[in-house]
């Protein structure tokens, strides 16, 4: 009886065990298509990578799409484990571990079109209230610009509204992000603005582990790891094609 009783503890425990590691991690991001969105195929091309990538290494997910500000404030409670779609910022290195960069994206200006508005230093854009997304980090230039006129928005598609009713002078975002939004305006918004030709910068994309989660930096080195397959068999580019970039 003993040994019975023994060995039906054993088997509590290991499928407490099996039950822990089997947990799915949650994943979240704010609606940011083409990359991000839960009204995509696999919710946008970067959950497409980062779940794929985490399947590849073991890692069962779910989605979940919040705010940009709730995402930040879940990953640093540990509500979520793994915030999709993070440029690197020094501030959040205290609610996560970032990964190595997974995607580029090249950071735009837009203006409107009767505007005669040059950029090639930031100090000639003092002058004009830009419409920025709450929460966002942009560059750390730009971010740590005192004399940025900047204006909280909520989301890139009511930035790109106040530009054309010229209650900002400018705004920015990822090319392939703006190209997305700007395709589903009206064309009086989409006709009445465009691209300053000099990128504000060059952000590496990369994921960003809850440090509440024990195996944070286990997640990460797998993540990593798996990318760097997926871009050596093809399968990095085959999902890049699927989502039609």
């Amino acid at each position: 009886m003993l040994r019975l009783h023994r060995a039906l503890a054993l088997i509590g425990l290991l499928l407490l065990g099996q039950g822990v590691y089997g947990e799915k991690l949650r994943l979240v991001a704010d609606a940011w298509p083409p990359f991000t969105d839960a009204t995509l195929v696999n919710g946008g091309v970067a959950t497409d990578i980062v779940s794929t990538a985490l399947a590849r290494a073991g890692y069962s997910s779910e989605f979940e799409q919040v705010p940009w500000a709730r995402a930040l404030l879940g990953i640093g409670e540990g509500r979520y484990d793994v915030l999709v779609n993070a440029w690197y910022n020094e501030e959040r290195t205290r609610l996560g571990q970032f990964s190595s960069e997974y995607m580029l994206n090249r950071l735009r200006f837009i203006k409107r079109k009767d505007v005669p508005l040059e950029y090639k230093d930031l100090k000639q854009l003092h002058a004009y209230p830009i419409a920025v997304v709450r929460g966002y980090a942009y560059s750390p230039k730009f971010d740590n610009d005192p004399e940025m006129q900047k204006v909280l928005v909520h989301n890139f598609a009511m930035a790109v509204r106040m530009l054309a009713a010229d209650r900002v002078k400018l705004t920015l975002e990822d090319e392939y992000v703006a190209r997305y939004y700007l395709a589903r305006e009206s064309p009086r918004v989409r006709n009445a603005l465009e691209f300053l030709p000099k990128p504000l910068s060059e952000n590496s994309l990369h994921i960003l582990v809850s440090l509440k989660n024990p195996e944070h930096a286990q997640i990460i080195a797998k993540f990593d790891r798996e990318i760097a397959a997926m871009k050596a068999d093809g399968s990095y580019d085959r999902l890049l094609r699927q989502h039609g970039m």
